[in-house]
């Protein structure tokens, strides 16, 4: 296999060339990728209907398009779902992405073009290894296999010629034959329908395989490692597969739960943690330096053109959408695309902060409807998974899942913030995990600790300790099991706790 490991890194290393480039040049590779999208886009139904063939400039594009939500779209979308062509891409659907809809009730299908899966999420796929070779230029990585869990496939409801399925599914179905090869489970189990029976097949193949990588989303990941573990007798992933190097995660903040992969499932300072920013909308950025934790380079030349929208501006009917030469490190932006899959001007429901500009290094922040405002505390989820951790590495616990949401003021009563929290190691002192959870908040968020001051407006939090799985179960409970579904952290009503603390109402009072 060491030829094979040697081919690849050199193929591989010829990508960062392009990289270099675009960080040299970032907004002549934005005004490109602008020009191409508008371009190619010109005779569709809604390029027509903007004049894209009379658009010269991006403050134009911004004047004549105005900024959708998924909600906007759809009217066109269910039309792409039904089999019609042309309408927001020229080319040929055949596939879509079914989102997990966290930010609202319903499923989002999302057209994924040809373009979309060769110009962005494979190339996305490429870079990320790309990168990984740049902080480590001795990998054997593509020695052994990349285990990664798919999600599921279906034919689609409106139009029986094409399929609907997780963005990871639908990339996995569309590898090409080489792909295939370096990774693992097969493809019909990766794909396995029923989630249960998925990991009992995958546990048993992979515990088989010499597994040195594995894409994920960290909760669905812990679960299929406890399963390997639990099958094999083990108390670390590393007996298992020794030549182990580097968990490539995304999709929810990964802080929570480093401690746990270090500690428990990879002790080894010779493994490596690298973060990506994907999406059923496209592949955004990728961490380039492995030192800048939670710092991802926005990667400017996969078919997609990038604005940003302070948070102030969000909701408005006309908001100022800023361009990469306008933004400013450290404040919070709700993140728009246009891709080449037909999005256009989309609030994709992300918030993100830039940490660098020189290059344009981002975190993502939080979701534009995952925070908790009841009170006018404003606590968005960067917030929350700042002080989860904080209050984890102080009392020795590591936090399997939380949510929280708000217990509104009533007659003559306080509000205050209500959590569940599972744990994978019990804090050593709980009323002290509390306590730093609570001051760890005042410390990143002044709204909250103005709030918070002697108790006026804000109350303590109230937490409950949920046992092991409960997360698992209520998720199932929801249909939401697999890897592109995620825990809610956040939410400014009560249903997400109401729902766990039915589940709860059995337990021994733990608050």
């Amino acid at each position: 296999m060491k030829l094979v490991n040697d081919m690849t890194v050199w193929f591989l290393n010829r990508r960062y060339e392009r990289i270099e480039q675009f960080k040299k040049r970032p907004i002549e590779t934005q005004q490109r990728m602008f020009t191409e999208l508008l371009e190619t886009a010109r005779y569709t139904e809604w390029g027509s209907k903007y004049n894209y063939g009379q658009i010269k400039t991006i403050r134009e594009y911004q004047q004549q398009v105005p900024v959708s939500t998924y909600e906007d779209l759809y009217p066109y979308i269910e039309r792409v779902l039904k089999g019609e062509a042309n309408v927001l891409w020229p080319s040929s659907i055949e596939w879509f992405s079914k989102s997990s809809g966290t930010t609202n009730a319903r499923s989002k299908f999302l057209p994924v073009s040809p373009e979309a899966l060769e110009e962005c999420h494979y190339e996305g796929g490429k870079d990320m290894m790309t990168l990984l070779i740049q902080n480590r230029p001795d990998t054997k990585v593509f020695d052994g296999k990349g285990l990664s869990i798919g999600g599921t496939l279906h034919a689609n409801p409106f139009d029986d010629y094409t399929q609907v399925g997780d963005v990871s599914a639908v990339i996995m179905q569309n590898l090409p034959a080489w792909g295939e090869i370096m990774r693992t489970p097969p493809l019909d189990v990766a794909l396995m329908d029923h989630w249960e029976s998925k990991l009992e097949k995958m546990a048993e193949i992979c515990s088989e395989e010499n597994v040195t990588s594995i894409l994920g989303v960290p909760t669905w990941t812990i679960v299929l490692l406890d399963l390997i573990m639990e099958r094999n007798n083990k108390t670390n992933l590393l007996e298992i597969w020794p030549d182990f190097e580097v968990f490539v995660h995304g999709a929810v903040s990964f802080e929570p739960y480093r401690d746990l992969f270090i500690q428990k499932y990879f002790p080894s300072k010779g493994v490596s943690y690298l973060e990506t920013y994907s999406a059923s909308e496209g592949f955004f950025a990728i961490q380039d330096d492995l030192d800048k934790i939670g710092e991802m380079l926005l990667m400017l030349d996969y078919g997609i053109f990038y604005e940003f929208i302070p948070l102030d501006q969000v909701g408005q009917k006309h908001p100022k959408a800023l361009l990469l030469d306008e933004v400013e490190v450290g404040v919070n932006y709700a993140l728009v695309i246009s891709t080449n899959a037909g999005l256009w001007r989309y609030l994709i429901g992300d918030t993100i902060k830039f940490t660098s500009i020189d290059p344009f290094r981002l975190k993502v922040s939080g979701r534009t409807k995952h925070f908790i405002n009841a009170f006018g505390e404003e606590v968005i989820v960067e917030n929350a998974d700042h002080a989860i951790k904080t209050a984890a590495n102080s009392t020795d616990s590591l936090v399997a899942n939380y949510t929280a949401g708000p217990v509104y003021m009533g007659d003559g009563s306080r509000g205050r913030h209500e959590w569940i929290i599972e744990f994978s190691k019990s804090p050593t002192d709980q009323a002290e995990f509390n306590r730093i959870l609570d001051e760890s908040l005042r410390e990143v968020n002044s709204d909250y600790d103005a709030k918070r001051y002697k108790d006026m407006a804000l109350l303590p939090p109230l937490i409950h300790i949920a046992p092991a799985g409960t997360f698992y179960s209520w998720m199932g409970s929801r249909n939401k099991l697999g890897g592109q579904n995620k825990v809610p952290r956040l939410s400014n009503d009560r249903s997400y706790l109401d729902d766990l603390l039915a589940i709860l109402a059995d337990q021994p009072s733990n608050a």
